[in-house]
């Protein structure tokens, strides 16, 4: 039989309907609360921050949503995205397991943010909104959601987390070419960020904080919209384009998965490709695992409290149910910047509550190591943020070899590494340490929610 390496598929055979995991979930999340009244959020609570058609999609339960014209256009610039048989990579591991990855990579930002980047743009448009403030922690998502503020001629401020404002500066630049203002946070440009750099004036920033950035300067300009990378039910929504195009992807291979591996900050890149698979589970009965890594130095989902806590450090987001650290959580200054993230989407973290999806922590350096080995076998420098789900992927691959059976493993790739470069210097020359979390650490920080 001829070795099939790539399964791709045509422009006409990519979906134009996002699925919405809401419709199917067993148990639906508790409603977000307003940080004011503590009273279940209304749109009109929303709608000075987004715009009504995000609001709609975030609440909806409707099992699909299409996808605009116009987004459908701009995705084709590089969807629909190959599913890559990891040959080289199984014969380095010796292992009777087949393993496959969705390469996100492609797009012009080198990651899946473009996913969600392209339609909040688009809605922001169609509302009339000249300018929208974001957030950014590696780079990723302040760079998708450049290009499509550009395309789609609105105005961009980006947050970008201190530590990776200066360990990634042509991810900044990235950003800076499609047109985009650049600040470090926490920054003085903001109420919040003063008060940051009051108490801590070498901050390295985190997620937490740039957001209550973002958010304060939306919120005190009428012109002004704010826009989310990952954690938001919308943002889960846009995504899943990843793993509707892989079940249509395996079908092709004759495959169905036995597990579906993504690394996890907010979520946003797990619940795109894990999303429609968990609906083959809860509607026809399947038996696919669903697995997150994250890091052992943010481990929200397998260490972490679920309660209500705010999305940011300065308190002004919604109370979201969620699996957190405690909103002052500052993370250790590791190169995975996209999963220095306190807490977990509410739809990931009622799943993970109910049993439907698995979480696991690894250390960086464990991490890097695979993805030294994934870029040595299969030719690609993974993010360091996709290098989390690769050693996951290797995880069982060589449980399934203890075990003696062959699994069918897919994870999702969810970006390159070509601009994090200067991470694998430090893990080559034997720099990059990893951190140890104490109890204490965690404890003192989810003391600290009200």
């Amino acid at each position: 039989m001829e070795k099939t390496t790539k399964i791709l598929l045509s422009e006409k055979e990519m979906p134009t309907k996002w699925y919405n995991i809401m419709a199917d979930m067993p148990n639906k999340p508790m409603p977000p609360l307003n940080p004011k009244t503590r009273k279940p959020i209304t749109p009109e609570d929303l709608a000075p921050i987004f715009p009504m058609e995000l609001i709609k999609q975030e609440a909806s339960t409707e099992r699909y949503i299409d996808i605009p014209e116009e987004v459908l256009d701009l995705y084709k610039t590089y969807r629909p995205s190959p599913i890559i048989r990891a040959y080289e990579l199984e014969k380095s591991l010796g292992t009777k397991s087949k393993i496959y990855y969705k390469h996100e990579g492609l797009s012009y930002a080198g990651s899946h943010k473009a996913n969600t980047a392209i339609p909040q743009a688009y809605y922001n448009k169609m509302e009339g909104v000249k300018k929208i403030t974001t957030e950014t922690g590696a780079g990723q998502w302040g760079s998708a959601l450049s290009y499509a503020c550009q395309h789609f001629g609105i105005d961009l401020e980006v947050y970008m987390v201190r530590i990776s404002y200066d360990q990634k500066p042509f991810r900044k630049m990235m950003m800076n070419i499609y047109n985009a203002n650049v600040y470090p946070s926490p920054s003085n440009r903001t109420e919040a960020g003063r008060k940051i750099l009051e108490q801590h004036p070498d901050s390295p920033g985190s997620l937490g904080i740039a957001i209550s950035e973002a958010m304060e300067i939306a919120a005190k300009n009428p012109d002004t919209k704010y826009s989310l990378g990952s954690v938001l039910n919308h943002v889960l929504l846009h995504q899943t384009i990843i793993g509707e195009e892989a079940i249509l992807q395996m079908e092709k291979a004759g495959e169905l998965p036995d597990v579906v591996i993504g690394c996890f900050g907010g979520g946003s890149n797990f619940s795109g490709i894990a999303f429609p698979f968990l609906r083959l589970n809860l509607k026809e009965g399947k038996n696919i695992r669903l697995k997150t890594i994250e890091p052992a130095s943010c481990p929200k989902l397998t260490r972490g409290k679920f309660m209500y806590d705010f999305g940011d450090t300065a308190g002004m987001t919604p109370l979201l149910p969620m699996y957190t650290l405690g909103h002052n959580f500052i993370p250790a200054e590791i190169h995975a910047g996209g999963l220095r993230y306190h807490g977990a989407g509410v739809l990931a973290s009622q799943l993970l509550k109910d049993g439907l999806i698995e979480a696991t922590a690894k250390y960086q350096t464990e991490c890097f190591e695979a993805g030294i080995q994934f870029a040595r076998t299969e030719g690609v420098i993974p993010a360091p943020e996709s290098t989390y789900a690769i050693a996951g992927a290797i995880d069982e691959a060589r449980q399934a070899d203890k075990e003696g059976v062959s699994k069918t493993i897919l994870f999702n790739l969810s970006g390159h590494g070509h601009l994090d470069l200067a991470s694998y210097e430090k893990y080559l020359s034997g720099k990059l340490q990893d951190h140890e979390l104490t109890n204490a650490e965690i404890e003192t920080s989810l003391a600290e929610i009200s």
